[in-house]
């Protein structure tokens, strides 16, 4: 199954504008990463980004590449219309990531049937390139997305 199987794009996303601490994570998609901050003082991943590792307070962060594999923690399906041209239904989850169960992404489940969701579903990151609406080059961002995990994934 693809993901166009069950997902079409939106005619629109509303698009964040990144911080010096998250543009990283809002730009690596462009690579095909998915981009975590990682604390070198106690090896930690964290989310959202910031300056300081929230466990052990070091500033000696920075974000690093993850798997992009998760399991969905939690989800509803939206079925009501709060943004013209992102039109329901559709899946908005919590997925912990597999490099570190307790970092979890606010994200869409998307490529499968809505029935089809399940908490503990397996499911891997794919990136959908938006330009923020100020429509600037330097407000491009890639919105993680999550998807089940295809056939032949590792």
């Amino acid at each position: 199954m693809t993901t166009d199987t069950y997902y079409q794009r939106p005619q629109l996303r509303l698009a964040p504008s990144p911080t010096a601490e998250s543009r990283a994570f809002w730009t690596g998609g462009q690579r095909g990463e998915l981009l975590i901050n990682r604390c070198h003082a106690c090896g930690r991943f964290f989310h959202p980004p910031g300056p300081t590792c929230w466990r052990c307070r070091s500033t000696d962060v920075a974000p690093e590449p993850v798997s992009g594999d998760a399991t969905v923690a939690a989800f509803t399906v939206n079925r009501q219309i709060w943004i013209p041209g992102y039109e329901p239904p559709y899946v908005v989850a919590i997925v912990e990531l597999d490099d570190e169960p307790d970092v979890r992404l606010i994200t869409n489940i998307v490529g499968v049937a809505i029935d089809d969701v399940r908490v503990g579903m397996a499911v891997e990151v794919f990136f959908e390139d938006w330009t923020a609406l100020s429509g600037e080059e330097d407000s491009r961002v890639w919105i993680p997305l999550f998807r089940p995990i295809q056939s032949g994934s590792a």
